[in-house]
């Protein structure tokens, strides 16, 4: 590849970055917290999100001390909890050092932070020539290319990284990253891609050989398992049951009704009513796909439940970080 690249990339995006709040400043702290959320999120969503927590903590003291429960309720609805938990812990990081990592190697050490997410922070704001790989990386590299080396495999990784690496201006680090994602969200698309207007399209090999859909190569290495859920929403006069979840599963820290799992499950011998809301409900998350019962049980005295299950009342459930699935399963 030769060097004119990055000055054709630089060039689209000057007429098509996209004009993105996080972009107009060099607080690593504003930038961190875009990165997080924008992991696995679609930057039309995650927008309000990142307004909502800078303006709620709009500095990494106030957000460290904040309690883990408002961090996880301000994150509801994103999904992937884990990464408002490692975010909450890297904001403690960073005040127990005393300032924000300036160095790719310390922004690393961060929690929840790799390769990609460091390599975003350090050039946008610190100007340090770091190439920020992810999935558009992997997919217009890989077109323009010609390159069929799975891109989930340990040579794949360093073949892009490193083609990556040898392509990045080092007087424009961060718009050349920020140029590398737009052009693989909005022209690179992984399908139908804008062909017939890409600079590249002369140089491009999948192009040339009709091979845009067969690029990036991706090794299937997960199986996907299915999950049973019955959840009951247990009710007494004005009260209802939740608990938090514990770790080492999904949605750690979130709070959710009785739950019982299994394909088939029997319901509890309590004396009250029973209300079947919702059946077999579907909700896909990265490895599994849930489907989940919904019941209303209106209970005759407080049933026996295990010691981490609380009464709260009704109305204030919106206090409390809920899961998608739980949201989903709430309403009307």
């Amino acid at each position: 590849m030769d060097n004119t690249f990055a000055s054709t990339l630089l060039e689209w995006f000057s007429e098509n970055g996209r004009d993105l709040p996080w972009r107009h400043t060099r607080d690593p702290y504003a930038i961190w917290l875009s990165e997080v959320i924008l992991q696995q999120t679609r930057i039309v969503q995650g927008m309000d999100y990142w307004h909502r927590f800078m303006q709620t903590w709009p500095d990494v003291e106030s957000l460290a001390a904040a309690s883990e429960d408002d961090v996880l309720k301000a994150w509801q609805g994103l999904g992937y909890y884990s990464r408002a938990r490692n975010l909450h812990t890297a904001a403690r990081q960073i005040v127990k050092l005393g300032h924000f990592p300036d160095t790719l190697k310390d922004i690393k050490l961060l929690k929840g932070v790799g390769d990609y997410t460091a390599a975003a922070i350090a050039s946008s704001a610190y100007g340090i020539p770091a190439a920020a790989v992810d999935g558009n990386v992997y997919r217009v590299l890989s077109r323009i290319e010609g390159i069929d080396t799975p891109i989930n495999s340990t040579d794949g990784k360093k073949v892009f990284a490193a083609l990556a690496q040898s392509l990045i201006p080092h007087d424009r680090a961060a718009d050349f990253n920020q140029a590398m994602m737009d052009f693989g969200a909005t022209q690179c698309t992984p399908k139908s891609p804008l062909c017939s207007q890409c600079p590249y399209m002369e140089q491009c090999v999948a192009y040339r050989e009709n091979r845009i859909a067969e690029l990036p190569v991706k090794l299937k290495t997960t199986k996907v398992k299915n999950r049973y859920l019955t959840y009951v929403m247990i009710h007494h006069h004005d009260k209802i049951a939740i608990h938090q979840r514990g770790t080492g599963d999904i949605w750690q820290g979130l709070w959710e009704p009785y739950l019982l799992e299994g394909e088939q499950v029997q319901l509890p011998d309590w004396q009250g009513v029973w209300e079947l809301c919702k059946q077999s409900v579907k909700h896909v998350l990265t490895h599994r796909v849930l489907f989940a019962d919904y019941y209303h049980f209106y209970a005759d005295k407080k049933p026996d439940l295990p010691p981490d299950y609380i009464w709260i009342n009704k109305e204030d459930i919106d206090q409390y970080a809920i899961p998608r699935l739980i949201e989903i399963l709430l309403k009307p």
